[in-house]
């Protein structure tokens, strides 16, 4: 399975918002500065960063010094949460939402359940690693304890 590049960068910004938030717990980050620590198009994360303020993960401050700090704190926050605020939701089957099958007849293809089960089991994978997991570094380390 894939993850669209949104949901990615989406991770990618917000794991160093997280950051930068940790290290000056006063100040709002920029986007500018994320844009280029990260390397991602400022524009896009403008994008990005309203569907995750309207989401509620993200506030904005206007101003000298204003920029985007995190809604609640990275350890509140977890992975699939950012990915679903900015992408649709992780399927790895082609069905539609409106059709009950992925075949042209309406049917399930043979796989059907394997691909749905493994969307879920992805979503709540990511659902248990939190911001500030990826931070610290805990992800590989949650890989070889597994």
């Amino acid at each position: 399975m894939r993850l669209s590049t949104k949901g990615r960068y989406a991770v990618m910004a917000m794991a160093d918002l997280a950051r930068r938030q940790a290290e000056s717990a006063e100040r709002a980050v920029s986007l500018s500065d994320i844009a280029a620590r990260q390397e991602i198009s400022l524009s896009y994360l403008e994008q990005l960063f309203a569907r995750l303020r309207r989401r509620g993960l993200v506030q904005s401050h206007r101003g000298p010094g204003g920029g985007y700090r995190l809604a609640r704190s990275a350890v509140e926050t977890n992975i699939a949460e950012i990915v679903l605020a900015v992408d649709e939701p992780l399927r790895a089957t082609r069905c539609e939402a409106q059709t009950p099958g992925c075949m042209l007849n309406g049917e399930r293809c043979l796989t059907h359940d394997l691909w749905e089960e493994t969307g879920r089991q992805i979503e709540a994978w990511l659902a248990s690693v939190s911001l500030d997991d990826v931070i610290a570094g805990r992800v590989g380390a949650r890989k070889a304890a597994a």
